[in-house]
């Protein structure tokens, strides 16, 4: 299955949660990051219930401080 993240493609193995591709695939900190699919958000809530589909459009927006 394939999937974009930040227009870079990645291949996983099988359907996963958010939740899982943070922990198994991305291994990256979740705080302060917000997750858009498809150009909907999904609460921070929703993570582990929302699995991915082949051709997903995932957009990872992390805050900053500053101004």
């Amino acid at each position: 299955m394939e999937v974009t993240i930040n227009n870079q493609n990645h291949s996983l193995k099988e359907t996963c949660s958010i939740e899982q591709l943070f922990a198994t695939v991305l291994l990256l900190e979740t705080d302060g990051l917000a997750i858009a699919v498809n150009q909907n958000i999904i609460p921070k809530s929703g993570w582990a219930g929302h699995l991915l589909s082949h051709g997903d459009q995932i957009i990872l927006i992390k805050a900053t401080q500053g101004g």
